[in-house]
C-alpha cells in the first residue's frame, strides 16, 4: 500500500511527523504538505499563481499552498507513483461538529475523496496535544482495517482521538457531528483598534450521546463518516414550492 499524507499545520508539524512514522510501519508513505501553517484553510484552491513543490528529503515535499492544493497536485500532477489512500493529520486540535467545515485537514481528505481515493482525516482533540503517539497508533490500526471495510465510495472518514495515553482509550465509536452555538464576538486588537481577531468557537450546543463531542469527552475515539454532497434533501420540495411562486 502507498499512502499520501498531508495536513494543514505544515510539513514540519509534530503531528504529521508522528503520522508519517506510524504509517511507515505498515505502508510506503509520501508526504506532500504546506510549507507553513494553513489551519482553517478549508477547501480553498490557489488559482492565481503557479505552485512549486520543493523536495525536502526522499518522499517528503513542501508547497507554499493550502492542504487542498497539496493533495490535488500530488494526485493530479507531480507524484507519478500510484496512491492507494489519502490520510491527513495528525491535526493539532480537534476537528469536530461544525468546525469540520473550516478544517484544512478535513478538506485535504475531502480532496482525496473528490479524486477517487479512500480518505481519512485524523486529529488530536485538545489544545495541549501531549499524546500524538496515541493518534498515530489509532491511525495505523484504522488504515490496517480499511481494506476490510464496505464503506461507500463517497465517504470521508473523520477521526478525532482523545489526548490521553493509548492505555486509557476506552474504545472506538462511530459518531455523528455535534454542533456549536454561534461563535464568540470578534476581538479588537490591543494595539490597533482598527484590527480584529476572530472570536473563539461557540460553546457546544449538541454534545449528546452519539456525537463526536460526547465520544471524546468520555475517552473514546470518534470516527465520523462525512459526505461531500451537502444538499439538504428534506428541503428540496419546500424550496421548489417557494421558487415556483416567484414571477420570472
Amino acid at each position: 500500500m502507498r499512502i499520501l499524507i498531508s495536513n494543514d499545520d505544515g510539513y514540519q508539524a509534530k503531528g504529521i511527523k508522528q503520522l508519517t512514522k506510524s504509517l511507515s510501519e505498515i505502508a510506503e508513505v509520501i508526504v506532500v504538505a504546506p510549507s507553513e501553517n494553513k489551519s482553517a484553510a478549508s477547501s480553498s484552491l490557489t488559482l492565481g499563481r503557479p505552485l512549486k513543490p520543493i523536495q525536502i528529503e526522499k518522499n517528503i515535499y513542501a508547497i507554499d499552498a493550502t492542504p487542498t492544493d497539496c493533495v490535488h497536485l500530488a494526485l493530479c500532477g507531480f507524484i507519478k507513483e500510484s496512491i492507494d489512500l489519502v490520510v491527513t493529520g495528525i491535526n493539532f486540535g480537534a476537528n469536530m461538529g461544525d468546525d469540520t467545515i473550516y478544517s484544512g485537514t478535513v478538506a485535504g481528505a475531502i480532496e482525496g475523496r473528490f479524486l477517487g481515493l479512500p480518505s481519512i482525516a485524523i486529529s488530536l482533540a485538545s489544545w495541549e496535544c501531549n499524546h500524538f503517539e496515541t493518534a498515530g497508533e489509532i491511525a495505523k490500526r484504522l488504515v490496517a482495517q480499511i481494506n476490510k471495510s464496505e464503506i461507500s465510495h463517497n465517504t470521508i472518514i473523520n477521526v478525532n482521538v482523545p489526548d490521553i495515553p493509548l492505555s486509557e482509550i476506552k474504545g472506538i465509536k462511530s459518531t455523528y457531528l455535534g454542533s456549536r452555538y454561534k461563535s464568540e464576538p470578534s476581538i479588537k486588537d490591543k494595539e490597533d483598534a482598527s484590527l480584529y481577531w476572530i472570536g473563539e468557537n461557540g460553546k457546544e450546543a449538541n454534545n449528546s450521546e452519539g456525537t463526536d463531542f460526547h465520544a471524546i469527552s468520555n475517552n473514546f475515539v470518534s470516527v465520523t463518516p462525512l459526505q461531500i454532497d451537502t444538499t439538504n434533501y428534506s428541503e428540496v420540495k419546500r424550496v421548489n414550492d417557494w421558487v415556483q411562486q416567484m414571477d420570472y
